[in-house]
């Protein structure tokens, strides 16, 4: 994401407190002093992550550039404005500016409300896989952390993992993993399920990926 955050502020003293502190916190700012050029900005090839607006500009009102602005871009707005009246903060907010700050106001706590804002809407990072297959290692890693399982359990879940919300039953088991061990009871695939489930919940203790299917056998969720 962009670490810049544009200025639009035509007293030279504000917008340089905001650039010192912002650039105090690793962003890089961009100052204009006009309506107009805050528009031509970000329509630029590299686009702020954020807008510091002024209310009020020479050339044209904040409200004004922020509705043109909502035409073709969503990048979050904090408005600055020397009136408190909560007529502002409701015309602010309901045509998309994403926080509201008076002044006089604190540089620093200014950089603290964009930081919150670009949090909020920064994307959600993308969910690990629950199951980790890794043949060449025989190993299986389970929501990031690798799995300490014995040659059987690991048998018996990379049958489960090879076929996710499909049902095995004992037989199709004990074919798939103990297929060099002819004498192996049925009940043996309990016992490693059972245990194989022990060391899953040391991992997630919330979680019971392996679903049971009385008189037919056992699947694995699908993630």
């Amino acid at each position: 994401m962009s670490r810049t955050i544009l200025i639009v502020e035509d007293e030279l003293a504000i917008a340089d407190s905001i650039a010192y502190a912002l650039r105090t916190d690793g962003f890089t700012p961009l100052h204009v002093t006009l309506g107009g050029q805050a528009l031509d900005a970000m329509r630029a090839p590299d686009v702020p992550a954020l807008i510091v607006l002024d209310v009020g500009l020479p050339d044209m009102n904040g409200f004004e550039v922020c509705r043109l602005l909502r035409q073709f871009s969503n990048v979050p707005v904090i408005f600055l404005t020397a009136r408190s009246d909560e007529i502002d903060r409701i015309v602010g907010l309901e045509i998309g500016a994403d926080d509201y700050v008076t002044k006089p106001f604190s540089p620093r706590e200014l950089v603290a409300r964009i930081r919150v804002v670009l949090r909020r809407l920064a994307p959600a990072p993308a969910a690990a896989p629950r199951f980790e297959l890794r043949e060449p290692e025989a190993r299986v890693i389970y929501r990031g952390q690798p799995l300490d399982l014995t040659r059987y359990e690991y048998l018996l879940l990379k049958a489960l993992l090879e076929h996710p919300g499909h049902v095995l039953s004992r037989a199709q088991l004990m074919d798939r993993v103990w297929a060099d061990a002819p004498d192996t009871l049925d009940r043996t695939v309990d016992a490693h399920v059972k245990s194989l489930r022990a060391k899953l919940r040391l991992v997630d203790p919330a979680a019971d990926p392996i679903q049971t299917h009385r008189g037919m056998g056992y699947s694995l969720a699908p993630a």
